[in-house]
């Protein structure tokens, strides 16, 4: 299973929200390019990037920061936030990063989804951001009558590279993901599914790692990580710690 580390970008520095409430922002690193790195040291073989802001604008904001995370580290970078064209997508894609994430596109413009999926084949990711089961767009603050499992099977014949499910009232709580629902999903669809929102401890990660059989193949973290209360050497089976 990957174990994508977080990096969420708001004004330009890293940062964790809770329950993906904008005004509730915790700063954790000014330097996104130095985090990237820090990461990188610490083992972690892949890095799940939001532009926060990019996301509620409904395009890219803080692509500075991110071209610095990727000018940094040598590393897979799948990146969400802001990201409503092929154009987007396109750019985004030349410039480095591995996989781009959609979420509200998915929503209001499925059809440009399946394009891109078509266009750019195992680099397209859906993001399902969601309260319990019901899909949230434009950053969060926008709630729709779709549920993951209604958009999750409208994509089931489009290529897509991997589905993440975050539970938003989990998001991070530190409370561990919604392992009903993600599983539920997983089973649900052939898609691979990346499990995000809430972890707080090894035991919810070990909680995640037994669901692989279902198909979920990654899970972010965010918090859990900057706040140390995580073994990094369990988590990416290399012996480092934080530095």
């Amino acid at each position: 299973m990957i174990i994508y580390p977080a990096i969420d970008l708001k004004d330009g520095q890293c940062v964790r929200l809770y329950q993906g409430d904008m005004n509730d922002a915790t700063l954790y690193n000014p330097d996104p390019a130095a985090q990237a790195q820090t990461f990188a040291r610490d083992g972690f073989s892949h890095l799940h990037i939001v532009d926060l802001n990019g996301a509620i604008d409904g395009a890219p904001v803080n692509r500075t920061a991110v071209e610095m995370i990727l000018q940094s580290v040598d590393l897979p970078v799948q990146l969400g936030g802001g990201i409503r064209t092929l154009q987007h997508i396109e750019d985004w894609l030349e410039a480095g990063v591995n996989r781009v994430i959609l979420g509200t596109l998915a929503v209001k413009n499925p059809d440009l989804v399946r394009e891109a999926c078509a266009r750019f084949p195992g680099r397209i990711v859906l993001g399902l951001d969601a309260r319990k089961e019901k899909i949230a767009v434009e950053g969060w603050i926008e709630d729709s009558e779709t549920t993951i499992f209604d958009m999750a099977q409208r994509f089931e014949d489009a290529g897509a590279a991997a589905i993440i499910y975050t539970d938003i009232t989990r998001d991070g709580t530190e409370e561990g993901v919604n392992l009903k629902l993600t599983q539920k999903l997983a089973e649900s669809i052939d898609i691979p599914v990346i499990a995000s929102g809430g972890i707080g401890s090894m035991a919810h990660v070990q909680a995640v790692r037994r669901l692989q059989d279902y198909g979920v193949s990654g899970l972010i973290i965010g918090r859990a990580l900057y706040e140390q209360r995580l073994n990094i050497a369990e988590l990416t089976g290399t012996g480092k710690g934080s530095s």
